[in-house]
């Protein structure tokens, strides 16, 4: 008997394909892909050969449709944000060993956070983790009325009933950054922040704050930036222009400070030469070996494996009250930051 044909291309393959590629019943290859009793060793070889062959994969939306679970996290993230891309590889990381999936919901310059909510509720995700969310605490304790939701990476003052929270200690970030530069013989500081983005208020006031202490009151200097490249070298030709120009520049976050390194460069102002500059999260940019960025790190792995694990827990029974995680930072000082030219 002739070995049927794969399925032809376009078409999923299906139990049925599989078993007359195996030539055994539709029933028993059920069997085999549930990993369920009733199937020899020779059976179930030769029912997995068949399926690699053919390529078919196991639906597992439509079994877990079935069990009346999704088992689906949704997670709402910013596509211009590099911090956020690696943050969702964390939670893939943390989701897998839990036994849940993922569906991802981007905001875009023309897609808001309403809609990349309602996108993942349409998917019936059992849980929601938003990633910096920008919507009102109003907004945010509605859906948490509804599902288990988890903001990462936002402080949220009052705290929501609800709404579980995992953050970084952005002001503690901040001060370690102006720890550093002043270690290194900088007084003349500039933050550019990061405006009403979520973490700026804190890393603003952590720069102030450690500012002050180092007794550099008089040389507090906060521009307005923003999140993206753009933001921050609109900001740096603002500070190339200045007299005198600060020695070093603390920006909101990496892809700001890539900005500021593209105007200064633009500018034929050396970096770390003429000005040190700071970045804020290790995203992927400040690892590049062309970029260099000294930067404070955002410990990613536990910031993804903490929100998940909220997430989880509620689903799966935890009462315990709404709580906020707050996960330390850590400075990486790599090849934007050396001392000011007038300690050398």
């Amino acid at each position: 008997m002739p070995t049927p044909p794969a399925p032809p291309g376009g078409k999923r393959p299906t139990l049925a394909d599989v078993a007359a590629r195996a030539g055994v019943s539709t029933a028993l290859v059920s069997i085999v892909m549930r990993d369920a009793k009733g199937a020899s060793a020779t059976t179930r070889e030769r029912v997995q050969a068949a399926a690699r062959e053919i390529g078919y994969r196991p639906d597992t939306r439509a079994r877990l449709l079935r069990s009346h679970r999704s088992r689906l996290l949704g997670v709402q993230f910013g596509l211009q944000h590099p911090f956020h891309a690696d943050l969702v590889e964390g939670i893939y990381a943390a989701a897998e060993p839990a036994g849940y999936q993922i569906a991802l919901s981007a905001v875009t310059a023309g897609r808001g956070e309403r809609r990349a909510v309602e996108s993942l509720l349409a998917d019936r995700c059992e849980a929601l983790i938003l990633l910096g969310p920008q919507a009102p605490g109003a907004r945010l304790a509605e859906l948490a009325g509804q599902l288990p939701v988890v903001s990462v990476a936002r402080r949220l003052r009052p705290a929501l009933p609800g709404l579980d929270v995992v953050r970084t200690a952005d002001d503690e970030g901040a001060r370690q950054a102006v720890d550093h530069l002043v270690a290194l013989g900088h007084r003349d500081i500039a933050h550019i922040d990061g405006g009403r983005a979520p973490g700026a208020a804190d890393r603003r006031r952590g720069y102030r704050e450690a500012m002050n202490r180092h007794g550099l009151g008089s040389h507090v200097r906060v521009l307005s930036g923003g999140l993206t490249e753009e933001d921050g070298a609109t900001a740096a030709r603002t500070l190339a222009a200045c007299a005198p120009r600060p020695t070093a520049v603390l920006a909101f976050n990496d892809h700001c400070a890539t900005g500021v390194l593209d105007a200064f460069l633009r500018s034929g102002i050396a970096v770390p030469a003429g000005v040190s500059v700071v970045g804020f999260d290790n995203s992927h940019l400040a690892r590049l070996a062309h970029i260099d960025l000294t930067t404070v790190a955002q410990d990613v792995p536990r910031l993804a494996a903490l929100a998940v694990g909220r997430a989880v827990a509620r689903l799966e029974g935890d009462e315990a009250p709404a709580g906020e995680a707050v996960v330390a930072p850590r400075l990486v000082v790599r090849g934007t930051t050396a001392p000011p030219s007038s300690v050398r």
